[in-house]
């Protein structure tokens, strides 16, 4: 039986993480979507709560540090090279749905969310050079995917771009 990758994993329980939430995230869900034995998530993990803390830090990794190192490599417009990122298709708005909703009711992700929160609150000012800016635009991105149902990219898209004053 082939091996999967620690990250073959993580970037699984982050899809149905965004899909059907946190208390979805099992060791049998895993294994059965990854067609792997139990054997090769404890080569990687030492059970549920390990593998918990590792795909908080890899949500982290992937929708934080990576967009800011992204957006970084784009001196002249980091801050349209960080919304291209929050806008890209893909399960961002899920995953982050799901895990401000477990952020509720576990600490541990709530202390990774409050830090995810600061971090790219931080970052938007750096970029935009304007504190009260970079709130509106975190918060409209946040509400986004709070109203039910969430905005489309589109919608999104045309929300930043209001605030922004860049309507065509």
């Amino acid at each position: 039986m082939a091996m999967a990758s620690k990250r073959d994993w993580l970037d699984a329980g982050l899809v149905l993480l965004a899909e059907q939430g946190a208390p979805s995230v099992t060791i049998e869900r895993l294994t059965e979507r990854l067609g792997l034995s139990k054997g090769s998530f404890y080569h990687h993990f030492k059970g549920t709560g390990g593998f918990r803390t590792a795909l908080l830090a890899h949500f982290e990794a992937e929708r934080t540090t990576r967009f800011v190192e992204q957006a970084d490599a784009a001196p002249d417009d980091r801050l349209g090279a960080l919304l291209k990122l929050v806008l890209a298709p893909g399960p961002g708005l899920g995953l982050e749905i799901a895990v401000r909703a477990w952020a509720l009711q576990d600490a541990e992700a709530r202390v990774v969310q409050e830090r995810v929160d600061r971090t790219r609150v931080a970052y938007l000012t750096e970029v935009s050079g304007d504190a009260g800016l970079a709130q509106a635009l975190y918060l409209i991105v946040v509400g986004a995917g709070q109203v039910v149902p969430p905005l489309s990219g589109r919608q999104l898209k045309n929300a930043l771009e209001l605030v922004l004053g860049r309507r065509k």
